[in-house]
């Protein structure tokens, strides 16, 4: 699996790292952190990022890179945390940036795409922005609890939404107990 990973300004961020941590070492990543998420990472975590050997980064501004092409193929993609700034652009087509950018290739080329959007509360215009991408295929997952998996902890909390943003990437996993 070829998976795009953006990480954007928003409360949360170190989610995002937790996310790259936990991805199985067959995966092929490309990572873009944007400039506010770096700034978010010195507040929420010392700025640490992951060093495993299948994760490529690239810089926000590299609009060349090999994720802004419809020909380079990719799986899926996820923007976590998505700040409210970056879904907005997302959903009136606004490709001001190699997260846009690759998003809107995902877009186009009709692959899979998960949001994870970090507000709250939501307020009528993130919910429209939500919505439209919704209807045209997106998946919206916000990094919301679910109480069925015994968690204890926070970084059992954090392993659950990370296990739920695998499913929707189809990607297999043993993060949280499961419904039975």
């Amino acid at each position: 699996m070829k998976l795009i990973v953006g990480i954007t300004g928003a409360s949360g961020v170190g989610l995002g790292i937790k996310f790259l941590e936990k991805l199985p070492l067959d995966i092929e990543v490309y990572c873009v952190i944007s400039n506010s998420a770096k700034v978010a990472l010195k507040f929420e975590q010392n700025g640490a990022m992951p060093n495993n050997s299948n994760i490529l980064f690239y810089d926000d501004s590299s609009i060349g890179a090999c994720i802004a092409s419809g020909s380079f193929q990719t799986d899926a993609m996820i923007i976590l945390p998505c700040s409210m700034n970056t879904l907005a652009k997302c959903s009136v087509g606004i490709a001001d940036s190699l997260i846009t950018r690759a998003f809107s290739v995902m877009l186009k080329e009709k692959r899979k795409v998960v949001l994870a959007p970090r507000e709250m509360p939501f307020n009528t215009i993130h919910l429209e922005n939500m919505t439209k991408l919704s209807n045209l295929g997106v998946v919206i997952s916000p990094p919301m609890l679910g109480y069925y998996s015994d968690q204890q902890t926070l970084e059992d909390m954090e392993r659950f939404i990370i296990g739920k943003w695998f499913d929707a990437l189809g990607i297999s996993h043993d993060l949280y107990k499961r419904w039975s």
